[in-house]
């Protein structure tokens, strides 16, 4: 239902829209000056509606999902919910930052998502000094922008392109791979890591446009085929993946199609049909879904009546370390953000610490496997090392 009703408002963004304010709604004052520690907002940033509003979205209800079972336990809406419709997009996102920015009851935001919308943004956070924990955005070079407000919840992209590489050579035992990109800041820096570990391996490389800026990708096809690669790894989100191998596929192509974990989504096999796209293999900085947990996965069905998506977990885990923080009083971003830097917690699809550039701690990243199965849905495959 969220997703329908994200989807039904189009390419307007959702600036300040706020849940559940109707229960309680102290002012800040009020609430700070009785010691609840209550009357503030946490905002999610990203994507609700445009090509890849999918893994926004499940970003997003596993985010709401930490703050609605926090004031219930308060028995009052002591943090509300802001959300910032980026769409996605780094040419809509600083517009978005700024309005957020201007919200001074947010003391931290879970995501961005995306790596694209998160370089045109992150700056006007860092400006502002709103700390943030993003639960997807993997490119590299985020975490060396100098950034005091920055966190990054999984493994980047040095240790999913790696991994994504080790997967070719050791399990698919792939002898000539074909690597294309879309030319985004996620999707180009991953596809760059994965050709420079497979080295001579890669026989040939395209580019094609972003997603929902290109459908026929026929020259892509012809040129994936006439290299003789058996592999080919896609640095790119599901919409156009799907795309792909469907068009792989009607081309007669019986290679396997890889990709990262923007590709980790049903809407790849929407695009492509559930049969096309049966053995296609995402990898992602995250574990499978079961591990968080009966108690999660059976909340989040009956919150939203879908199962949790990728990253739900991890959002859920870092609404739920902001929450920490704010019950122990650091209510001002501020403290809140001077609150990171000493955490160490323990939650359902990770430990989290991270480094004084906010990467996650490098003993505690993880890299998985997943492949398509006839259902339209990914299957955890295995546990890739990623040293």
């Amino acid at each position: 239902m969220k997703q329908v009703f994200a989807r039904a408002i189009g390419g307007v963004a959702l600036i300040g829209l706020l849940a559940g304010t109707a229960a309680c709604n102290k002012d800040t004052s009020s609430d700070t000056a009785s010691g609840s520690n209550c009357g503030y907002k946490l905002a999610f940033f990203g994507a609700l509606t445009g090509s890849a509003a999918n893994l926004g979205v499940n970003i997003e209800q596993g985010f709401e999902l930490a703050v609605n079972q926090f004031n219930e336990k308060k028995g009052s809406t002591c943090i509300e919910v802001a959300k910032f419709d980026s769409q996605g997009a780094a040419e809509v996102a600083p517009g978005v930052a700024r309005s957020l920015v201007a919200d001074k009851k947010v003391l931290g935001i879970v995501g961005p998502p995306f790596s694209g919308e998160s370089e045109a943004a992150d700056p006007i956070f860092a400006e502002a000094g709103i700390p943030t924990i993003t639960p997807s955005a993997t490119r590299t070079s985020l975490a060396s922008k100098g950034w005091k407000v920055f966190h990054r919840a999984v493994a980047n992209d040095d240790a999913q392109g790696p991994a994504a590489a080790a997967y070719i050579k050791d399990v698919l035992k792939a002898q000539k791979v074909f690597v294309a990109d879309d030319q985004s800041a996620y999707g180009a820096g991953l596809a760059d890591v994965v050709k420079s570990k497979l080295g001579a391996a890669v026989v040939n490389s395209d580019k094609t446009e972003g997603d929902g800026k290109q459908t026929d990708f026929s020259a892509l096809v012809q040129k994936v085929k006439s290299s003789g690669a058996t592999a080919l790894f896609y640095g790119g989100y599901y919409t156009n993946a799907g795309l792909i191998r469907k068009q792989l596929t009607a081309a007669g192509w019986k290679g396997t199609l890889l990709g990262g974990d923007g590709m980790k989504d049903q809407g790849l096999a929407k695009a492509s049909g559930n049969a096309a796209a049966v053995g296609t293999v995402v990898t992602c900085p995250c574990s499978p879904p079961e591990q968080a947990g009966q108690d999660f996965n059976n909340a989040y069905k009956a919150k939203w009546n879908v199962a949790a998506g990728t990253y739900s977990d991890v959002a859920y885990d870092a609404a739920n370390i902001f929450l920490q923080g704010i019950e122990a009083g650091n209510t001002t971003p501020e403290k809140l953000n001077n609150y990171l830097s000493t955490v160490n917690y323990k939650g359902i699809a990770n430990t989290y610490k991270w480094t004084p550039e906010g990467e996650l701690d490098p003993t505690l990243i993880k890299v998985w496997a997943f492949k398509f199965d006839a259902s339209g849905d990914t299957k955890a495959d295995q546990e890739i090392k990623t040293s």
